[in-house]
C-alpha cells in the first residue's frame, strides 16, 4: 500500500471519528474535522504531509 493512500484512509477514518465524537459527546470535536481537513488543503499545494514523512520514516513505499 503507497503512502499516499494510507493517509487517504487515516484522514478520512479521523474525519469520520471526530464527526461522531461530535454527535455524541461534545460538538467541540468539530475542530479536530478542521484541523484535518485543512492539513488535508494545505497538503494539496505544498505537497508537506506530516503523517507522510512519518511513514516514509518508518518504511512505507
Amino acid at each position: 500500500m503507497t503512502i499516499e493512500r494510507i493517509v487517504v484512509i487515516v484522514a478520512g477514518f479521523f474525519i469520520l471519528l471526530s464527526l461522531t465524537l461530535s454527535h455524541y459527546h461534545n460538538p467541540n470535536w468539530l475542530w479536530f474535522t478542521a484541523f484535518v481537513g485543512f492539513n488535508l488543503f494545505q497538503s494539496g499545494f505544498t505537497g508537506f504531509c506530516p503523517l507522510a514523512m512519518i511513514l516514509k520514516k518508518l518504511g512505507y513505499k
